[in-house]
């Protein structure tokens, strides 16, 4: 798992936190991703949309993508397709892909790049794997997280956000024993790369095995922690975590407490890989319907009749969006 490594010595420790006057945020809920088949064809795991919406506002999907070593001509992507009202961010672990969109924004991801494309009042992508991987095969891993925008920016013209391995902030636990990379947001006065409409916090963290990684955390943030690879626990109560499950943690308290098992499944693992996402919530309505997510049907609607009136951009005749299991109502 390549994403971005480092010297943990080297690096800006995080503050050691108190153990006794911490306000530790327990474990609401675990939930097991489910597995779907996107695109054309390649599986995700997805652990919400699922999930209580009051746990994960503003965060609308997750889907985990890999880690899977595909064989010569096994690479799969997505066709051109349209959203709009929220944001997607793709973080590429192991592998590459490669994004276009009708507003001329995209390029290749590899190896611990994110990128990061507000749709915001419309347009259209395509997502694919490089023809070096389709002809030759190879490892491929990544995560695409969905992000809500506020009614007041659901409009915004779109734009798109290229965050390279080299921009990322690295930290080191307080013990110097885990690696933490800042990909948006702030931790403990740390800030990430990422610029986001919704106030939010995402981390991929890399915690030694037997080691414990405390994280202060923003009062009013939501938290959910997923599992990329490996097995460990989380929150005070120590609630077991493995690979494909996300502890959704309660609201109050201002600090997560997490900590890998001693022995990983994976041979020469580096330790427990997590995601630790956090936001701000919204707390508007939500109508949602595939590609686009708004405040009301009507909205819905609308998108429906810009996109088929060709409003959300122009892609190659030869070109042709069909429906993707992200399409249906959730």
């Amino acid at each position: 798992m390549p994403a971005v490594t480092a010297d943990t010595l080297t690096l800006p420790r995080l503050p050691r936190l108190p153990e006794a006057t911490t306000a530790w945020r327990p474990v609401a809920r675990v939930i097991t991703a489910q597995r779907h088949l996107e695109g054309e064809g390649f599986a995700v795991r997805r652990p919400f949309p699922g999930v209580d919406l009051s746990l994960a506002d503003p965060f609308l999907l997750l889907d985990h993508m890999g880690a899977v070593e595909y064989a010569p001509g096994e690479a799969m992507g997505t066709p051109w397709h349209p959203h709009r009202g929220f944001e997607t961010v793709t973080y590429i672990i192991d592998g590459a892909f490669q994004h276009r969109d009708t507003t001329g924004g995209g390029g290749l991801i590899a190896d611990g790049d994110t990128q990061w494309m507000t749709a915001g009042s419309g347009l259209q992508h395509i997502e694919q794997p490089p023809p070096e991987l389709v002809a030759s095969g190879g490892m491929f891993h990544g995560v695409q997280l969905w992000v809500n925008l506020p009614r007041a920016q659901k409009w915004v013209a779109p734009r798109y956000q290229d965050i390279g391995r080299g921009d990322v902030k690295l930290l080191s636990s307080d013990d110097g024993a885990s690696l933490v990379r800042v990909i948006a947001g702030s931790l403990a006065g740390h800030e990430g790369p990422g610029v986001t409409y919704t106030p939010i916090t995402y981390l991929h963290a890399t915690v030694a095995p037997g080691a414990r990684l405390d994280l202060p955390w923003p009062v009013g943030f939501n938290a959910l922690v997923y599992v990329l690879a490996g097995q460990g626990t989380a929150g005070p109560s120590a609630s077991p975590l493995g690979e494909g499950q996300l502890a959704a943690f309660g609201p109050r308290g201002d600090a997560l407490t997490v900590r890998a098992a001693d022995s990983q499944p994976a041979a020469g693992a580096r330790g427990w890989e997590i995601l630790v996402l956090g936001g701000l919530p919204i707390r508007e309505p939500i109508a949602r319907y595939g590609p686009f997510v708004m405040n009301t049907r009507d909205e819905i609607v609308q998108a429906f009749e810009d996109f088929q009136a060709g409003r959300m951009g122009v892609v190659p005749a030869e070109r042709v969006p069909h429906r993707s299991s992200r399409d249906e109502t959730l």
